[in-house]
């Protein structure tokens, strides 16, 4: 799938980290969210559903919104880009991935060591006593 040579030069770098956002699970079906004609964004406002603020002023809304967001992500599968990530993984020591997606596709594909900056929508966390629970 790669080239010896590119996994050669990989392997002698110290730390080796892949950032991924929305465009890597736009492959596998999932709408992006600033997409001018389909994000959701474009149908809905950040701070209308994605915010304290917001779960403070409707939680039912809020808790509607993000169950519809979890069925939407169990109905996809990760796509060869997810799989590249996790040959890359195994192949390169030190190799890190930081992830903007919530989707829980890269983890799906086999992926070990993800930073999930925003968090992974299969998982809750109570708003009273901040622990966790997977849905």
């Amino acid at each position: 799938m790669f080239p010896a040579e590119l996994i050669s030069l990989l392997r002698k770098l110290p730390k080796l980290v892949a950032l991924t956002g929305a465009g890597v699970s736009q492959e596998s079906g999932l709408r992006t969210f600033r997409d001018a004609q389909t994000g959701l964004w474009t149908q809905y406002k950040p701070t209308e559903l994605a915010s304290p603020e917001a779960f403070q002023r409707d939680p039912k809304l809020v808790w509607d919104w993000y169950a519809w967001r979890r069925e939407a992500v169990k109905g996809v599968r990760p796509n060869r880009g997810h799989y590249a990530l996790v040959e890359i993984e195994k192949r390169i020591p030190n190799f890190t991935l930081i992830t903007q997606n919530v989707d829980n596709l890269h983890r799906f594909a086999g992926s070990q060591n993800v930073l999930e900056l925003h968090g992974n929508i299969q998982r809750v966390r109570c708003s009273e006593c901040y622990t966790f629970t997977e849905t």
